[in-house]
């Protein structure tokens, strides 16, 4: 059985691959950070770059969902683009990515993905190029997948990341202005941000606000 790769960012075109061997090879000297993906967005195979971007040995990774790579906050459009390629809707993606790396730093970056057909044109694997942002990533945030933040914090997060004022948002919580700054000052603190704007960016950036939702929503995954 031959398999047909459509649209791999290192390929100038759709390319025949003949065998696993091939593919493996293929994978090692791209010097990108490329796996493959079953249907069910498990992880079959993957060079040396991705497994060490993930952080993962590659025993651990092998089998896992992809999705347990990523932060909980871009999960939703991601698996949209994943359904548009499922249902043949389109051949390849691009999308904005926060992973979890080693030591649960988290990186961000792009994801690539791409469909793989075998030679009836049947759907039988995803490709996935990540593309972190290069460089050291300056005050990166160690956040695991513990609730970081109280139901109060977000509800906070959310006004500021709409704009709200200070004092709107103490009427509005039946708060203090004092006790809204010291939330804010907290989740400063916690995300290392020096001010309310880089606050929010931060937050998007990890995957705490949604990047897919009007107005800004915390990722439930987030909230103690």
């Amino acid at each position: 059985m031959r398999t047909v790769v459509a649209g791999t960012p290192s390929l100038h075109h759709d390319c025949v691959v003949p065998d696993a061997d091939v593919f493996r090879s293929l994978l090692e000297r791209s010097g990108l950070c490329l796996a493959r993906l079953d249907l069910q967005f498990r992880v079959v195979e993957a060079n040396d770059d991705f497994v060490a971007q993930f952080g993962h040995s590659r025993g651990s990774l092998l089998g896992r969902s992809f999705y347990e790579l990523l932060h909980p906050g871009v999960h939703g459009p991601i698996r949209k683009q994943f359904d548009r390629l499922a249902d043949g809707r389109r051949q390849r993606f691009v999308e904005y990515l926060v992973g979890i790396g080693p030591r649960q730093i988290v990186f961000s970056g792009d994801i690539t993905g791409v469909v793989v057909h075998d030679s009836h044109g049947d759907l039988v694997q995803f490709v996935v190029v990540v593309n972190p942002e290069k460089g050291e990533q300056p005050n990166a945030v160690s956040v695991d997948r513990n609730r970081i933040l109280t139901e109060l914090d977000a509800r906070i997060l959310e006004g500021i990341a709409t704009g709200e004022s200070t004092v709107r948002l103490a009427s509005r919580l039946f708060l203090s202005r004092q006790g809204v700054e010291y939330h804010v000052g907290t989740m400063l603190k916690k995300l290392k941000a020096p001010n309310r704007a880089a606050l929010v960016s931060r937050a998007y950036s990890l995957g705490v606000l949604s990047v897919a939702s009007w107005p800004p929503r915390v990722s439930p995954d987030y909230i103690k």
